[in-house]
């Protein structure tokens, strides 16, 4: 899937997975979208929350070796 930025949250626990993708999305225009990368299980949970509860559209949410891969479409 094409993307136009990415962030890598491995290695970071709750919340900040979520606290550094909402950053990482404030610099992006309406419409773009985010890859993010976790290692936390509580992220995938978590992420669909988020993208619900901010507009954001959750495109994708897939696994791959171990690691949580999100792309994110900034409302």
């Amino acid at each position: 899937m094409h993307f136009d930025k990415e962030f890598d949250a491995s290695g970071l626990s709750c919340p900040m997975p979520i606290v550094r993708t909402k950053k990482s999305l404030r610099d992006m225009a309406t419409g773009q979208v985010l890859r993010v990368v976790a290692t936390d299980p509580g992220s995938v949970c978590d992420m669909a929350a988020f993208a619900e509860e901010t507009g954001n559209t959750l495109l994708a949410s897939t696994t791959e070796a171990s690691r949580f891969v999100f792309f994110l479409r900034k409302a």
